[in-house]
């Protein structure tokens, strides 16, 4: 039986209605994960669940041990990984509180490590990357957010960058010439190594700002704080659905 893997990004540091069985910390090839796998039940099913940040949210976006986290969560029995995003909008037709499920993306990321092909290998190894996520989880995904009847863009592409800063006026309309309709920080390398594990992986993510040049005033983690709090609950709903459909 398959057994999913939540990743939480900002806002989701622990989920609420886990009903925990054992946090495990593992020892992995790459170092430490970036919090323990928990490992529990949700919506009536077996789940386990990672805090991307840590818990609490302490690790910056490029300093995430990302190659740790999905190995431990393969090693741990997962096969499906949910990601949790938040990320800003660069598409007119995504304002905050909306939900996007992507289905490609762009690295704008350096220096993070990136592969698990590396080092003292008995042969160079490449993988097929061109649909990074996975198009059956994305489906799920997607119906549990329209049950719901959240405003919902169901296709994307999601510019990664570097951060932790946000991006400049100038980033955002390169990206948006380049074809992007959400930025985020951590949507890469994690997408590629859950590829690299044989993971089935799909990004959900929740709109918290405008992009840079989006709006007419300036960001403000306030107003992303206030969006990360109304958003959650609605992303619980659409995790829950998920898992019971």
């Amino acid at each position: 039986m398959s057994k999913f893997a939540i990743i939480g990004g900002t806002g989701l540091t622990q989920l609420e209605g886990l009903t925990i069985r054992n946090a495990e910390m593992l020892d992995t090839p790459y170092g430490a994960t970036s919090s323990a796998v928990l490992h529990g039940m949700y919506a009536g099913r077996e789940v386990l669940f990672l805090a991307r940040h840590g818990h609490p949210h302490r690790i910056a976006p490029h300093q995430v041990n990302y190659r740790a986290n999905l190995w431990a969560l393969r090693h741990a029995g997962a096969d499906k990984v949910i990601s949790v995003n938040a990320v800003g909008s660069i598409a007119s037709d995504l304002e905050t509180g909306h939900f996007c499920v992507p289905d490609q993306i762009i690295d704008y990321t350096w220096g993070r490590e990136h592969t698990l092909f590396e080092g003292d290998l008995q042969h160079v190894t490449h993988v097929d990357f061109s649909y990074p996520y996975d198009a059956n989880l994305r489906k799920r995904l997607s119906a549990a957010i329209a049950v719901h009847g959240y405003s919902c863009k169901y296709h994307g592409v999601y510019g990664c960058t570097q951060g932790p800063r946000l991006e400049t006026v100038a980033e955002i309309k390169r990206m948006e010439r380049d074809g992007c309709d959400i930025v985020g920080m951590t949507g890469m390398p994690e997408a590629a190594l859950a590829r690299e594990l044989g993971l089935s992986y799909a990004s959900l993510a929740l709109v918290v700002n405008p992009a840079a040049g989006k709006s007419d005033g300036v960001i403000t983690m306030a107003q992303i704080d206030a969006a990360i709090k109304t958003g959650m609950d609605k992303v619980k709903s659409i995790l829950a659905r998920v898992l019971t459909a």
